[in-house]
């Protein structure tokens, strides 16, 4: 039945090839859970961490659709879950999705840091994601404390923990000591993860605070790897693409 009502969803009605490519991919959130995807998420619930404003009934939906369309592939993972993969159609849009990103940056770079673009959920989720855990100043556990200002209390403290090459994402306390702090307000971290800012001038400027030993302070700038758009950001605002 679901798969008849996809079936049956009206479209433009057109032959053009834009036309339809956007019945599914511009529908509302569509190219945001094909941006997790894309970015290695398989799990529903990491999946979800990736767009937490979207209820858990609607995006069981959108990956149905996905699913309908040939760009997803659902299967059994190894613990017995299902996981949601990229079929080959579903790959060949990485080109498509970056240069949604890619021109966001170039024209519309004051909107990505307007206060209602701002989460700090999606921000340490997407920075935990893309961490360079080799370039950790040494072995063993590592703790990265988070604390933002500008946001409500409920959202000021993140804790990254690093141990046995897996990085995980601590909304509380872990428990653990700490081997460096890092503060910042949330609307310049964004800009710094944007490549909006870079590191140094944010440290100079006072916008970035590291607390820790030099060599954890200097580490920083190794394993903290800046979005995939961070690039762009870097090139003056409106600037013509490569």
């Amino acid at each position: 039945m679901a798969e008849k009502r996809m079936a049956e969803k009206r479209g433009y009605g057109q032959f053009c090839p834009i036309a339809l490519a956007a019945e599914i991919l511009a529908e509302r959130w569509m190219p945001l859970i094909v941006r997790e995807l894309l970015c290695g998420s398989v799990r529903f619930n990491d999946l979800h961490r990736g767009v937490p404003r979207m209820s858990s009934a609607l995006l069981t939906q959108r990956l149905k659709q996905l699913e309908f369309v040939g760009i997803v592939e659902r299967r059994r993972g190894g613990s017995g879950s299902f996981e949601y993969h990229l079929t080959t159609a579903g790959r060949e849009l990485f080109p498509v999705i970056e240069n949604m990103g890619l021109w966001a940056q170039r024209w519309l770079r004051h909107d990505l840091i307007d206060h209602a673009n701002l989460d700090p959920n999606v921000l340490m989720w997407d920075i935990r994601r893309n961490v360079v855990g080799e370039a950790l100043p040494r072995d063993g556990r590592y703790v990265v404390a988070f604390r933002l200002s500008g946001v409500p209390v409920s959202h000021r403290h993140y804790w990254l923990v690093f141990e046995r090459g897996v990085v995980d994402l601590c909304y509380r306390d872990p428990g653990f000591e700490v081997d460096l702090f890092v503060e910042a307000s949330l609307r310049r971290l964004t800009q710094i993860w944007l490549g909006h800012v870079g590191i140094e001038q944010a440290i100079r400027d006072g916008w970035l605070r590291l607390d820790g030993s030099r060599g954890d302070r200097h580490a920083f700038r190794a394993w903290f790897a800046l979005s995939m758009f961070a690039p762009a950001g870097r090139a003056p605002a409106g600037s013509a693409g490569p």
